[in-house]
């Protein structure tokens, strides 16, 4: 009998430990997700140069990307997205296309 119980509490204890990291990874998850998203954002405003262009300065980086909220609450919102959108895609392709051709030349 005494047995018995003992493995009913350690059964019961494996259980609670794997329902709390069971919980500890989804928490995880959507951490590490928002941490993703947050360094490929982080890496457009390298890519932009922005942050060479503003010498770093946080304060001026901040106060842009606060002009472009207010212009995108504004009346030409839908006109700015699709400019900026054509613009985006068009570095993209250009970028690869450069990447492309980097390495054909690596090749060779």
């Amino acid at each position: 009998m005494m047995k018995a119980l003992r493995r009913a509490m350690a059964m019961r204890y494996r259980l609670e430990a794997a329902k709390a990291r069971s919980d500890m990874r989804d928490w995880q998850v959507k951490r590490r997700e928002r941490t993703r998203q947050l360094i490929e954002l982080g890496g457009l405003v390298v890519k932009a140069e922005l942050v060479d262009l503003t010498d770093d300065d946080r304060a001026t980086l901040y106060g842009a990307f606060l002009d472009l909220a207010n212009r995108l609450q504004g009346n030409d919102r839908d006109t700015a997205l699709v400019l900026w959108k054509r613009r985006g895609k068009r570095a993209f392709d250009m970028e690869g296309e450069g990447l492309r051709k980097k390495e054909r030349r690596q090749r060779s």
